[in-house]
């Protein structure tokens, strides 16, 4: 039987201005999407609403994206207003939600005027509050799937005490619960976020562009792709790690390639110049890459590295072992659920320190070849975070929450 008419809301996803921001939502929206494919036409849409990151020519503008696999409407309204602060935040919530309404009456009319059978809520908070407030007026079940780090104990003061409380309050409303690790489960359930209906689905990675370097291939250096987000990456910490790591062991000829781009990225420049790095080619800065190009890097590379203050679930990590690659994280939230304490995909290291990441630096990057196997780290991400894994633990859930069976094919793209 085909999945029931889910209705998708991401807090973020692809857009006129990024079209790499929110891209781990697209990538659990297009999970689903196949599992759909295979069992008749998908009855799957998606309405994403945002603050115009430019000039409008009106005060709402809307694409419409019917050629692929998810129907898609994206609304973006002006980010300046009155010029108030206060009032105007107030007024771009107004114009999230007729945006939001909007897009729900498209998709209705997309669908023969038919509701969703489902509200399928990407990230707290508005999304959430317009999925209960469905609930209450039509009585569509919804289904939350978070993956925000702003629940992290060191981020969720910024939340204030009264979206705290709703942000509980919408978990314990929903029909079902997917947070995309254990540890995230843990922070909501601190802020009365508990439902019976719990299921841990984490991020998907595309396994097929992800993949095992050629045999023979040789790899070598470390790499690291994130967001300049320096109070969450801690990208200067790395930069001063290998900085010492290439004075300290000159015979390693040690080399770092990083992707990414963000708000810092003038500041690492900086600092890798002030410390030296680029002039010898100890680092290099990529930029922006596409996941083909991301995909390649982990092919060439040796080691992984991610020495980040907070996450949660980290696609590059699942990434990484896709690509049977091991890695170097710091032992924050979600993480230790992709390396595990055996040490058989990587090695965790504490936040923010220096001396620790260096040694795991070179234990990765001297250990025998036998240590890592690369096929092991593939058959991981395979089992877990593939489109198919992922998409069918999202289709038993839809299934489980309109009872109806669970399709039982899966056609991987």
């Amino acid at each position: 039987m085909p999945l029931p008419r889910v209705l998708m809301l991401p807090k973020w996803y692809p857009n006129r201005y990024d079209d790499q921001d929110g891209d781990f939502v697209a990538r659990h929206v297009d999970a689903i999407a196949r599992v759909a494919d295979a069992d008749g036409p998908a009855r799957i849409a998606v309405v994403f609403a945002a603050v115009a990151r430019g000039p409008l020519p009106r005060l709402i503008d809307v694409e419409v994206d019917l050629k692929g696999r998810v129907p898609t409407w994206r609304y973006y309204y002006r980010a300046r207003l009155t010029g108030i602060g206060p009032v105007d935040r107030l007024l771009k919530l107004v114009l999230w939600t007729l945006c939001t309404w909007r897009g729900l009456r498209a998709v209705r009319r997309h669908w023969g005027g038919q509701w969703p059978e489902i509200v399928h809520a990407h990230v707290l908070l508005r999304t959430g509050a317009f999925a209960l407030a469905l609930k209450w007026l039509r009585g569509i079940p919804y289904l939350i799937t978070e993956n925000w780090t702003i629940f992290a104990p060191a981020n969720v003061w910024k939340l204030g005490r009264f979206r705290q409380w709703l942000a509980g309050l919408l978990v314990r409303q929903a029909a079902a619960y997917t947070p995309v690790s254990d540890d995230l489960r843990r922070n909501l359930a601190r802020l009365g976020g508990v439902n019976p209906r719990t299921v841990i689905v984490p991020n998907v990675v595309d396994t097929e562009l992800f993949h095992l370097p050629a045999a023979g291939q040789r790899r070598r250096g470390l790499l690291n792709v994130a967001a300049f987000n320096e109070k969450a990456k801690n990208l200067s910490g790395l930069l001063r790690t290998v900085a010492r790591l290439r004075t300290a062991h000159p015979h390693l000829n040690l080399h770092l390639r990083i992707a990414g781009y963000g708000a810092a990225e003038a500041q690492m420049h900086q600092l890798a110049t002030d410390l030296g790095l680029l002039a010898d080619g100890t680092v290099e800065f990529l930029g922006k890459l596409t996941s083909p190009q991301v995909a390649e890097e982990m092919r060439r590379a040796q080691a992984f590295v991610l020495f980040s203050n907070y996450e949660n679930l980290p696609c590059v990590l699942i990434e990484a072992q896709a690509s049977g690659l091991p890695a170097v994280a710091t032992s924050v939230n979600g993480v230790p659920e992709l390396l595990p304490p055996d040490g058989t995909r990587g090695l965790l290291v504490p936040p923010a320190d220096e001396a620790a990441l260096a040694q795991a630096l070179l234990t990765v990057l001297q250990a025998d070849t036998a240590r890592f196997d690369p096929a092991v780290l593939r058959a991981a991400a395979e089992e877990n975070f593939s489109y198919p894994a992922v998409g069918q633990r999202f289709a038993a859930l839809y299934a489980n929450i309109v009872r109806t069976p669970v399709p039982q094919s899966v056609v991987a793209r």
